[in-house]
């Protein structure tokens, strides 16, 4: 039987592994609003917000998309016999290794993980911050093809589609769920 990776445990590897203050600022992300999902639709929080924050733990150390992430931290979750559906959704979250999101965990961490950093990324350019930050102002931030450059805006709407919820409010909800532990992210307004 699997046993359940705590948030305590899941912080300590995400800190032995990653140094970056912003790519722990994203797994933070990543899991505010992997486990405002969970609450919303009755799953497991626990389950979801730890895999949510190490769904790029290993991104730092292995950055190679060949061979590298998130490989070794799928490895390290099967060493610690974490649940299947954890090392799943990580699994599913890299579309590059082939593993098709199916579950709601799956389908949920590919939908929240790009629009996160992307909205950390608008809120960065705000006095603001995440303070009232719209899905208004993240779909005109969109239409700016240097903003946030990397960002492949066509796999943000499709993901939400998987989901199964209009882009708008789904923008909406991630970015509450951020709001929530602005304090936490760096992301206060001024």
């Amino acid at each position: 039987m699997a046993t359940p990776v705590t948030r305590e445990d899941a912080w300590e590897l995400l800190c032995e592994w990653v140094q970056s203050q912003p790519l722990r600022r994203h797994c933070l992300a990543v899991e505010a609003a992997m486990r405002a999902y969970a609450g919303r639709d009755g799953a497991d929080v626990e389950l979801w917000g730890v895999t949510g924050l190490l769904h790029d733990a290993d991104y730092e150390r292995y950055p190679d998309l060949e061979t590298g992430h998130p490989r070794h931290i799928i490895a390290e979750l099967e060493r610690r016999d974490a649940p299947p559906e954890m090392v799943r959704a990580i699994a599913a979250h890299a579309d590059y290794l082939g593993v098709e999101a199916q579950s709601p965990i799956e389908l949920t961490l590919r939908a929240v993980d790009e629009l996160s950093g992307f909205i950390i990324a608008c809120a960065m350019v705000r006095p603001e911050r995440l303070s009232g930050l719209s899905a208004k102002s993240v779909r005109k931030k969109m239409r700016q093809p240097s903003f946030a450059a990397a960002v492949d805006r066509e796999e943000l709407e499709a993901s939400a589609a998987a989901l199964e919820v209009g882009f708008d409010e789904h923008v909406e909800f991630v970015a509450r769920a951020l709001e929530g532990q602005a304090g936490a992210l760096g992301l206060s307004g001024a």
